[in-house]
């Protein structure tokens, strides 16, 4: 007869009752299952299995099982199917139920606790969540509402909620890095700066050294060859005069001998002289160098060229943070701009405001640059040799003028009320819009078609062509606004606004426009663009992440350039016309 706990074979007989040869008792399903032989003491009709006293017992208290019948001792069955019950015991387990405990690593979780929110394996439940003390469910017994539930929608919300701030983590972190990584790149140009000036400092130093030391060398050089010809000369006198008195003397010539004596006398009283003139004309030296005690400390002491400071980059709001704002637009006048000089109609294609009430424009008809005077409508004009593109105040009291012909941006000073020609940098392809922000220029070219980062001295930092697969990202790059945190080029071969960062790497784009041409960027991140298509021609505010947008002027003519002035709230806006003398005029608006 089997003994109650102790673990039987599962290679029976299918069918077994007492009194069989093995004489085992009818035992509890739910325990053998855990390798627990005890003997039966009821059966559950529902769940077709036979139970112990404890499984019988426990049987009635959860609320899935309490209407399950249940058959006493007495009046269950006395035999058990074991082929029926070990093929149950080999899937008792679903299939989706393969997630190990982290606990228990060797069972699977099976069950669920309500009280503690928690994902329970068999082992789990018996030790520390009882049935009686939590309220536990089996898994497959209430899975089933989950499928297309709240909860799923809910939670794909919230997932997806942190994965946006993830992403919008990494990206203002990415652009903090860059950032910083520009500033170091600044840090070591002026490293390399620094230590120029120290090597050109020091090179003047050594310079006057070393001409102070060559000047004695030839001062030296000098008094000893002054000194060799001298001597030279007298040692040939003496010696003439020394073999003439021999001869004399030989040839008994007393007469000459006489006199000749008497010019050797005065001869050597002159050389006696010379002599001492030669030795008191100049003190040679034996010279020492002695480094500038100042310098010598400053590098025994000194442990470094100077200090990195650091400044702490808060994580930037992107650009598309601000909703757009209601905007109240209105026409406020028209200026002409045309002068007496110009030969043909304006077709201004660059406009840049300074102070506020004074604006620069770039007259491509006329090739000239022009300073308007917005109260007193006055038009100062600087002629070029080339047609102009576009316009920008960099310092000031300087412009950047792009010059597409030459392959130039020229500089141009408005200083005391005047424009005069300074400096031009030498670019690499015919240059179109022009941005500056924080000492740097941005560039559109075309043929290629491209952006370059530059800095004021022209010296190229990032030129973009291509994206990461290597496709072209330009067709026709005109004009470009930029801010600290982005960059905007209108391209009208895309039909778009492209969207990048300083690093030249690519982050959206404002699409479905006609003809965009002109940019001007606004305080708060936005920016207006100019649609010059025949059946569009409207001045659009687009916000900064190019996902939105409202049309702030429409059925204009023909608008081309933009400028936004933020201090007057104003903009200037040029036109290629159909009527060419309204190509002579810039409209402004104010903006409430």
């Amino acid at each position: 007869m089997a003994v109650p706990g102790k673990k039987v074979s599962k290679k029976l007989s299918s069918t077994l009752s007492p009194g069989s040869e093995e004489d085992f008792e009818v035992f509890c399903q739910p325990c053998d299952r855990d390798d627990l032989r005890l003997p039966a003491a009821g059966y559950c009709v529902d769940c077709q299995e036979h139970l112990c006293d404890s499984c019988f017992n426990t049987h009635r208290r959860p609320k899935l099982l309490r209407h399950h019948k249940l058959l006493d001792k007495d009046n269950m069955p006395h035999t058990q199917n074991l082929s029926t019950m070990y093929s149950s015991t080999t899937v008792e387990q679903p299939d989706d139920l393969t997630s190990p405990c982290s606990k228990h690593t060797k069972e699977m979780i099976k069950f669920y606790c309500h009280d503690h929110k928690a994902l329970l394996c068999s082992v789990c439940v018996t030790l520390d969540h009882t049935r009686t003390s939590c309220q536990v469910d089996y898994i497959p017994d209430i899975s089933g509402h989950t499928i297309d539930s709240t909860e799923f929608k809910d939670t794909l919300k919230e997932l997806d909620k942190i994965t946006e701030k993830c992403q919008k983590i990494t990206a203002g972190l990415k652009q903090m890095v860059a950032k910083s990584n520009t500033s170091l790149r600044d840090v070591l140009a002026e490293i390399t700066k620094f230590r120029e000036e120290i090597n050109r400092k020091l090179d003047e130093l050594e310079k006057e050294a070393s001409d102070a030391a060559n000047a004695l060398k030839r001062e030296n050089e000098t008094r000893l060859k002054t000194t060799e010809e001298t001597c030279d000369s007298m040692i040939k006198s003496l010696k003439a005069s020394s073999d003439m008195i021999k001869h004399l003397n030989k040839t008994k010539k007393a007469d000459r001998l006489f006199t000749e004596l008497k010019n050797a006398e005065q001869l050597l009283q002159d050389n006696e002289e010379r002599i001492s003139q030669l030795k008191t004309t100049g003190v040679t030296k034996e010279y020492t160098f002695d480094p500038n005690q100042a310098i010598q400390t400053l590098l025994q002491n000194e442990k470094s060229l100077g200090t990195l400071t650091a400044k702490i980059l808060k994580q930037p709001s992107p650009p598309s943070t601000p909703a757009l704002k209601s905007r109240t637009i209105s026409h406020h006048k028209n200026i002409c701009v045309k002068t007496s000089s110009d030969k043909y109609n304006c077709y201004i294609t660059g406009i840049a405001a300074s102070f506020p009430n004074q604006i620069f424009l770039a007259d491509y008809n006329n090739h000239s640059i022009k300073m308007v005077d917005i109260n007193s409508k006055a038009v100062q004009q600087l002629n070029l040799d080339s047609w102009p593109w576009d316009i920008i105040t960099t310092t000031r009291d300087e412009l950047a003028v792009t010059m597409p012909d030459y392959h130039t941006i020229q500089l141009i000073s408005y200083s005391s009320n005047r424009l005069s020609k300074k400096n031009t940098l030498k670019v690499d392809g015919k240059c179109y819009g022009i941005s500056y922000c924080q000492g740097k220029l941005a560039v559109t070219f075309q043929i290629p078609a491209k952006l370059q980062i530059m800095d004021l001295k022209g010296t190229v930092l990032t030129t973009v062509i291509t994206n990461s697969n290597g496709e072209n990202i330009f067709s026709a790059p005109e004009y470009v606004t930029t801010n600290s945190n982005a960059i905007y080029v209108s391209d009208y071969g895309m039909k778009a606004v492209i969207w990048l960062n300083w690093q030249g790497e690519i982050m959206g784009s404002y699409e479905g426009m006609g003809f965009p041409k002109g940019l001007a960027m606004l305080d708060e991140g936005s920016f207006f663009v100019t649609d010059k298509e025949k059946n569009k021609r409207n001045i659009l505010n687009v916000n900064g992440d190019c996902k939105k947008s409202t049309t702030v002027l429409k059925d204009l003519d023909r608008p081309a350039a933009i400028c936004w002035c933020n201090a007057t709230k104003t903009i200037y806006v040029s036109n290629w016309s159909d009527d060419k003398k309204e190509m002579n005029f810039i409209q402004i608006y104010k903006m409430s």
